[in-house]
């Protein structure tokens, strides 16, 4: 296909118009039926809507889609995407001229309510055929909105939809450029989207779902996305709900046996500090960061992050995929979305030196004390890995053993003091000189050696896959 043009949401939705082979229904809940205004207010939707709906009233929408627990779910989206597209195909594909394609949109939105309670957000979707009689594929989506009128959320919602079928239609070839016209129109202050799934024929080899997610973490558009130990996309903020959060940020390229002892250790610490019975309630999460390859480089290579996401899925963690820039941005986010629980971020000796070094603060409006304060917050407790000293091997530094500016000496203590600047105990020392990026030169390097210091089932993936550039 051609590359496609920015156009406006009413320019969008006239092409589709006047495309006499498209042909859809469209289904609306909650936030009015924007999508489908904008096809009506373009002109020509003769020529395209077979239908409009909002099953507004929660018992119409049962009748019409079955049950369901929650009413703004992917669930709830995809009973009325399977109902409303066997429908149309039902009732339409014996009926409509040789040629057609059918399509449905469907959304079940929360916009801003009266009462101003509640979460503003949404799960949208598209089931469509990229040719006629093709099978079907399907775009889905959630959306977090950030406008604080009702009416503003509603245009930006209906902006997304238009935008979201003629990507399906017309912008399938170039995976970037479709993630960008997701947004035409919009800015990611009004509007974020925090996952995408695609599947189906009408999605070319290599349009892998992650890569899409990877996309919108590097373009901005969401600030992580989260795959499960099956490699499955996750709606990270669904995940973290009302869980106690044990993160470890790091590069895990590769995972090293070192990464699992910091992970595994960092576990028990962080249960010792929960209530008895909140401690099987604990979501370990490593993360990888975009930010810093995004700051030098300009860009990032995909196929890297799900090689490190697939080590860590074969090792059977979930994993996030950030551009958090830091450790207090991160917590920040975990705050947000696991209120009144608890947050433990692991982390090596030398990121604590960069956590309270006024110089690293120095470009952030917070200062070292403002930073300090979001990461700490009222939930949010450090813990620390100790390291191989770089002139004796054979020691290893805890945090005690660093010597910090005599200015911040007492801001450390009471970190200390109260238990929200932890080292780890019981953890493996002839590990703790193992270092990723040694591992990473060695594998490069066609040197010998290196598998000792990975999990086997790193090691074989690694070979198995031709990864980080193991010599064949």
């Amino acid at each position: 296909m051609s590359f496609c043009q920015i156009l406006t949401p009413k320019q969008k939705a006239l092409e589709i118009n006047l495309n006499d082979k498209i042909y859809g229904t469209f289904a609306e809940i909650g936030a009015g039926q924007e999508v489908a205004r904008h096809f009506f207010q373009a002109g020509g939707a003769a020529g395209t809507v077979a239908k409009t709906m909002s099953a507004y009233d929660m018992t119409f929408s049962d009748i019409i889609y079955g049950k369901g627990h929650r009413y703004v779910s992917e669930e709830r989206l995809q009973q009325m995407l399977e109902r409303e597209y066997e429908l149309l195909t039902e009732r339409l594909g014996k009926v409509r001229p040789d040629g057609t394609v059918f399509f449905t949109f469907a959304n079940t939105v929360a916009a801003k309510s009266y009462s101003g309670k509640g979460e503003d957000h949404g799960w949208m979707g598209v089931r469509f055929q990229h040719a006629a009689g093709a099978a079907y594929s399907q775009l889905i989506v959630h959306v977090r909105m950030l406008d604080r009128e009702n009416v503003q959320q509603q245009e930006a919602i209906g902006a997304l939809g238009v935008n979201m079928i003629h990507g399906c239609l017309f912008c399938l070839d170039d995976r970037s450029h479709f993630i960008q016209s997701l947004m035409d129109g919009l800015s990611k202050n009004r509007i974020v989207i925090n996952m995408i799934r695609a599947k189906g024929p009408a999605f070319p080899d290599g349009f892998d779902s992650r890569l899409l997610n990877l996309e919108l973490v590097k373009r901005g558009l969401c600030r992580a996305v989260m795959f499960d130990a099956k490699g499955d996309i996750l709606q990270a903020t669904d995940v973290v709900y009302k869980k106690n959060i044990l993160l470890n940020r790091g590069s895990f390229r590769p995972p090293t046996l070192v990464n699992l002892d910091m992970l595994k250790c960092g576990l028990s610490n962080f249960k010792e500090t929960l209530p008895k019975e909140e401690q099987d309630n604990v979501l370990v999460i490593p993360e990888i960061s975009m930010s810093r390859l995004l700051a030098r480089d300009g860009d990032v290579d995909n196929e890297d992050f799900l090689a490190r996401v697939d080590l860590l899925n074969a090792l059977g963690h979930i994993v996030m995929i950030s551009n958090f820039e830091n450790h207090y941005q991160v917590s920040e986010y975990l705050q947000k979305y696991n209120v009144n629980h608890e947050i433990g971020i692991i982390t090596g000796i030398y990121n604590l030196k960069l956590i309270l070094d006024e110089e690293e603060h120095k470009g952030y409006r917070t200062g070292l004390l403002g930073s300090l304060g979001i990461l700490f917050g009222q939930h949010t407790k450090l813990f620390i890995y100790p390291a191989a000293d770089d002139h004796d091997p054979k020691k290893l530094v805890c945090s005690k053993d660093i010597k910090f500016p005599e200015n911040i000496k007492n801001l450390v203590q009471y970190l200390r003091d109260n238990k929200l600047l932890n080292d780890i105990h019981d953890f493996t020392p002839e590990y703790s000189g193992i270092w990723s990026r040694t591992v990473l030169s060695m594998i490069q390097e066609g040197k010998a050696g290196w598998e000792k210091m990975v999990p086997d089932i790193v090691s074989k993936t690694v070979k198995d896959k031709h990864l980080f550039g193991v010599k064949k």
